[in-house]
């Protein structure tokens, strides 16, 4: 490991994972959009869009050994389109596939997620790495992840010079954090779905840059889960939260969003009740005993270090 780049390195996850690699003494140049808010002392910074050229030339500049691939769109703004989303999404992911092989990097790190498996009331519970990746086209952060698993399939085949780590992982959760995810525990009351026991796994910042951290260096390639142990319904949060539980049945759920977003009430339709319900549970056992990681904090105790951090 002796020259990584980091993509999307500005985010939460990128922000923890140079600060490992920092300490760890390794060379690194962060790249996003814009500069990292917290910069380690010796990290160099280069701007780099992933929907263009500037992955090509910038690790054709640098050289790097590993590239660890963040940048994605986790979290869309009000008004971003599904095509920039694609754009940042699979074919930034393209472009960096390509100008790595294409120069001789020896290593791709890449945070896939659950939501790659799909949100299916078939889903096995827990999902393990040979379950097939399904992600629902209505869901375009879970349609991305399983474009970017296709093309990275192709990739192994095509291209077994390139080796691949590749993180299916949960829910990120750190002091400070905010998603999508951490938008539903800042409600007055949780939704639940009658009939659709649909719990959360989550893994800690800190874990995952560790994780990311081996996996830029001497640990195994491959596919791997990503999570604390353990899971928490939405009751089990409620609880936690010291907030009531609205159970609802998924047809007055549709029904209810059907009608709110045309008003402009709801960002979301009625193809999120799907996401309430079948929210992919992940198996870590491979993570612990293949890769040779066990996550210092279990889901519960991650959403505890957020919940006490957010002064829920």
């Amino acid at each position: 490991m002796s020259r990584v780049l980091v993509t999307g390195a500005a985010g939460a996850v990128g922000q923890a994972l140079l600060r490992e690699l920092a300490a760890a003494g390794v060379e690194t140049l962060a790249t996003d959009v814009r500069r990292p808010d917290d910069m380690p002392d010796g990290v160099g910074f280069e701007k780099l869009d992933v929907r263009g050229n500037d992955a090509e030339r910038v690790i054709d500049g640098f050289k790097p050994e590993v590239i660890v691939h963040l940048a994605s769109i986790v979290s869309p703004s009000r008004g971003m389109t599904r095509e920039f989303a694609h754009d940042v999404d699979v074919k930034g992911t393209r472009n960096v596939v390509d100008a790595a092989i294409s120069h001789g990097v020896r290593r791709l790190v890449v945070t896939s997620s659950g939501a790659a498996y799909g949100y299916h009331a078939d889903n096995l519970v827990p999902l393990r790495e040979s379950d097939p990746v399904r992600g629902n086209r209505e869901f375009a952060y879970s349609d991305h992840k399983r474009q970017v698993e296709e093309m990275l399939a192709v990739a192994r085949t095509s291209h077994p010079e390139l080796e691949q780590v590749v993180l299916r992982v949960g829910t990120v959760l750190g002091a400070g954090l905010e998603n999508q995810i951490t938008d539903l525990f800042h409600r007055p009351k949780l939704i639940a779905v009658k009939d659709s026991d649909s719990p959360f796994v989550f893994i800690w910042t800190r874990d995952l840059a560790r994780i990311l951290l081996r996996a830029a260096g001497d640990g195994p390639v491959g596919i791997f889960n990503v999570c604390g142990d353990g899971a928490l319904s939405v009751h089990e949060l409620a609880r936690e939260l010291g907030k009531p539980v609205m159970v609802l049945p998924g047809w007055v759920l549709k029904a209810a969003l059907g009608i709110a977003r045309p008003l402009g009430l709801s960002r979301y339709g009625p193809e999120q009740v799907r996401f309430l319900q079948y929210r992919p549970v992940l198996d870590n056992t491979a993570l612990k005993t293949e890769f040779g990681y066990t996550p210092e904090l279990s889901s519960a105790q991650t959403f505890e270090l957020w919940r006490k951090a957010a002064g829920l």
